[in-house]
């Protein structure tokens, strides 16, 4: 199989970073706000810098990307009990990197897939899409959700044009975002709610990432896969 050219945002940690290595057979480009190690920097938090990420990584793939990976996104706390400015703040953060920064780069990615005759977007939503989050994070729940509609809307929208869009849900899954998280929510008790037994690994969503950016059928274009221990089935 020949090379793909990828783009993933936020690889500089968890699952952004075991994305990165499980599509190391092919061409990746990574990015995180700093740009550490090689990776694009880009600060998502502000709106202008999804277009000069997309324009780097073109340089750096030679003019030409095959897949886009939204990966990059942040779980913070916005209680209700906030005052008004600090919770408006924390949504308007909250879906500016989760939400529209992934949809500016869905739409370069789509223009310069039409234009060179397809191509593959893989968006790393979460189970809270579906199932909803605690009552600090209705923002991150409903970033995802829109990640949801969104990849569907794409995938319906462009199929003919041999554009592909899926979307992946993790539940809790053991990456540094989520360590802290999980303790505050109980620790082991949380696994009772795990039919599984145990949380995701980060490489369990990166290998479904990989596959749905490599090897998945077009005919699975639209497609949400679930990776949280049946925590929530559909």
């Amino acid at each position: 199989m020949a090379k793909l050219n990828i783009l993933v945002t936020g690889t500089s940690r968890g699952i952004g970073k075991s994305i990165a290595a499980a599509l190391s057979a092919h061409n990746v480009v990574g990015h995180s706000s700093r740009g550490e190690e090689g990776r694009i920097a880009a600060d998502l938090s502000h709106p202008g810098a999804p277009e000069p990420l997309w324009a780097e990584a073109l340089d750096r793939l030679g003019g030409h990307v095959d897949v886009l990976v939204n990966n990059a996104g942040i779980f913070e706390a916005a209680p209700i009990d906030q005052s008004h400015d600090d919770w408006v703040s924390a949504w308007e953060r909250t879906m500016r990197i989760n939400l529209a920064a992934s949809a500016e780069l869905c739409r370069l990615a789509v223009l310069h897939f039409r234009a060179q005759g397809g191509g593959r977007l893989v968006n790393v939503a979460s189970r809270a899409a579906y199932r909803g989050d605690s009552p600090q994070h209705w923002h991150y729940a409903a970033s995802k959700a829109g990640m949801i509609g969104m990849t569907k809307t794409i995938a319906r929208g462009y199929g003919h044009e041999n554009i592909l869009a899926f979307a992946v849900c993790p539940g809790f899954t053991m990456t540094g975002m989520a360590e802290d998280y999980v303790e505050s929510r109980g620790g082991s008790k949380l696994l009772a709610d795990i039919p599984l037994g145990r949380v995701a690994t980060a490489d369990e969503i990166a290998e479904t990432v990989r596959w749905l950016a490599v090897d998945a059928p077009a005919s699975a274009t639209g497609a949400v896969i679930d990776v949280n221990g049946a925590s929530f089935v559909r």
